[in-house]
C-alpha cells in the first residue's frame, strides 16, 4: 500500500498526464474544469436567464464524468490515502506565525481560516470573494488553470501561455502583496 500513499515521482505522473492528453487530441475533446460549472448551470436551467448557458451541455458529459471523478478520488485521497497535512519549508514557518497560522503539520488546510469554529463574517466573505474572483478570472482567461495548463499548453496555443504566465503572477501578487493586508 506505500506506494499509493507516497507523492508520485514526475516519471509516472507526467507521462499519465501526457497520454490522457494524447487520448483527447486524438478524439478532438480539451480538458478543463471550470467548464463543467457552465455545463452545470446549463443543466440547472442557467439558458433561460442566460443565452451564455443556452448549449448542448450533453455533449459535455465526458467532461462532467471526469469532474464527478476528480472529486470521489480526492475525497477517498484526503480521507484514506494521505495522513491529510501539507509538508513545508521550516524556513516559512516564521512568516507564518506572523501571520498567525500555527496549523501547520496539523491539517491540510490553516484551521485559523478554514476550521468551522474560525468562520467568522470577514472569513466568509473573503472565501466568497475570492471565489467569484477566481471565476470571473477563468471565464475571463478563457478556462481555468487545469485547462489552459494542461490542456491549452499541450496544444500549444499562446493564449493559454499567455494566461498560464498571468495565472503565476495572480498568485505571487496575492500572497506577497495582498495575503498580508488581509490578514
Amino acid at each position: 500500500m506505500n506506494w499509493i500513499l507516497e507523492p508520485w515521482p514526475w516519471y509516472i505522473g507526467g507521462p499519465a498526464i501526457a497520454i490522457f492528453m494524447l487520448s483527447l487530441l486524438i478524439i478532438g475533446k480539451q480538458f478543463g474544469m471550470s467548464s463543467n460549472l457552465r455545463s452545470l448551470c446549463s443543466i440547472g436551467g442557467g439558458g433561460k436567464v442566460a443565452d451564455f448557458f443556452n448549449f448542448d451541455w450533453k455533449a459535455q458529459r465526458w467532461n462532467l464524468t471526469i469532474m464527478i471523478g476528480a472529486a470521489i478520488g480526492g475525497f477517498i485521497a484526503a480521507n484514506y490515502l494521505s495522513d491529510n497535512t501539507v509538508q513545508i519549508n521550516e524556513s516559512l514557518l516564521p512568516q507564518l506565525q506572523e501571520y498567525g497560522i500555527n496549523s501547520v503539520g496539523e491539517a491540510y488546510l490553516p484551521t485559523e481560516i478554514f476550521a468551522l469554529e474560525n468562520l467568522n463574517l470577514k472569513n466568509i466573505l473573503i472565501l466568497l470573494g475570492g471565489g467569484l474572483l477566481v471565476g470571473f478570472g477563468a471565464r475571463y482567461a478563457g478556462g481555468c488553470t487545469s485547462g489552459h495548463g494542461i490542456s491549452g499548453l499541450s496544444n500549444l496555443q499562446l493564449p493559454s501561455l499567455i494566461a498560464i504566465v498571468g495565472f503565476f503572477i495572480g498568485g505571487l501578487v496575492m500572497v506577497h502583496l495582498f495575503y498580508p493586508l488581509i490578514f
